[in-house]
């Protein structure tokens, strides 16, 4: 029972690279338990494994590949302790930079050359008997429409996350993807009401991502946007989905999504080199993405690939958990609401510290 939960720890313990994953609302949880600690990265994501992709597409995907894993695959049982404390590094200084970046921002999109930027940031965690598997099983119990992970290499890191975006399903030639934008906390006492901010901001990037498809694809289908919730927070989301043409790849649909704006800004490149100009700070595999590519857990039928964008994540390093957060900025933005927001996504992963 619990075997997968036994191997998290024995690898952590041993530091041994390795990643354990449920996809959301599913009540399996999968895992790479790697034989070897060599660093692996995909040439153009035409192996089968599992790729750990960072913000900037410049750099390489790590890859873990099948053929040099032990693939393991387990229903949840569990019940979580409380073994955890923690104490928060107050960081007077975080609030007025945040402030500072998000004005440039927006004044930089006022120029006119640009539409939206996502601004982000890191919140530091000081982490007292910190105990991997506690917090992931947190993590598990608490975010069931996620996709909730923990990764690690011994030389790269160690990851946790429990994100609420889909960046793309495939299966053969045919693709599902979505937009996810504007946010707001849950209250269920209220009617939900989407400012005209948020609206323009989802609409945005669901613009871009049907203009980037239709150089690549067919059948092109856009849904209805719907809110979901994750955890305490609310979205906008809209499902996409379509057919590769013959010629297209994997690696050129991933290209042309990768990354959305949902997490860089348009237009895409300018957006881009303002976040790696501005942000002071390196994102790494902050909005990244992660998940299966070309596998077939069930070693029947098609080979499938599920990735996901990677956010409400934070890395661990040594006795610091440093929490990822951002927002997108549009020209009707104002910069203390869109700290206020960023407070209120760190809260989510928190929750689980």
């Amino acid at each position: 029972m619990n075997l997968i939960f036994n191997k998290i720890y024995h690898f952590y313990t041993a530091k041994k690279p390795f990643v354990a994953y449920r996809k959301p609302n599913s009540k399996e949880i999968s895992g790479f338990f790697m034989q070897e600690d060599a660093l692996h990265y995909s040439k153009n994501y035409s192996e089968s494994g599992f790729v750990f992709a960072p913000f900037n597409s410049e750099e390489k995907a790590i890859l873990f590949p099948v053929e040099k894993a032990e693939f393991l695959q387990e229903k949840i049982d569990f019940k979580i302790g409380n073994s955890l404390k923690k104490t928060f590094i107050s960081d007077n200084s975080s609030k007025e930079k945040h402030l500072k970046i998000v004005e440039k921002a927006i004044n930089f999109i006022k120029m006119g050359t640009i539409q939206k930027v996502v601004i982000s940031r890191q919140e530091l965690v000081s982490l007292q008997n910190f105990d991997l598997v506690a917090v992931y099983k947190k993590l598990l119990l608490t975010y069931e429409n996620a996709f909730v992970y923990v990764w690690f290499h011994p030389k790269v890191g160690l990851w946790l996350g429990a994100t609420p975006e889909t960046l793309l399903e495939v299966e053969e030639k045919v693709f599902k993807t979505m937009s996810l934008a504007g946010t707001q906390v849950a209250n269920s006492k209220e009617n939900i009401v989407w400012k005209s901010k948020e609206l323009e901001e989802q609409q945005l990037v669901t613009d871009f991502i049907e203009q980037q498809l239709e150089k690549i694809a067919n059948t092109l289908k856009i849904n209805k946007t719907e809110t979901i919730k994750a955890g305490s927070l609310l979205h906008l989301k809209t499902k996409v989905s379509g057919r590769l043409n013959k010629k297209s790849t994997l690696k050129e649909l991933i290209s042309a999504l990768h990354p959305t704006p949902a997490v860089c800004g348009l237009p895409r490149k300018i957006a881009k080199q303002f976040i790696l100009e501005k942000e002071n700070y390196k994102r790494s595999f902050y909005t990244g993405f992660l998940g299966e590519i070309n596998f077939n857990s069930s070693q029947k039928g098609k080979k499938e690939t599920h990735l996901f964008v990677n956010l409400r994540c934070m890395k661990i390093d040594k006795n610091t958990a440093c929490i990822y957060v951002g927002g997108g900025i549009t020209k009707g933005s104002i910069a203390t609401k869109e700290w206020e927001e960023t407070v209120s996504k760190a809260k989510t992963m928190k929750r689980v510290l």
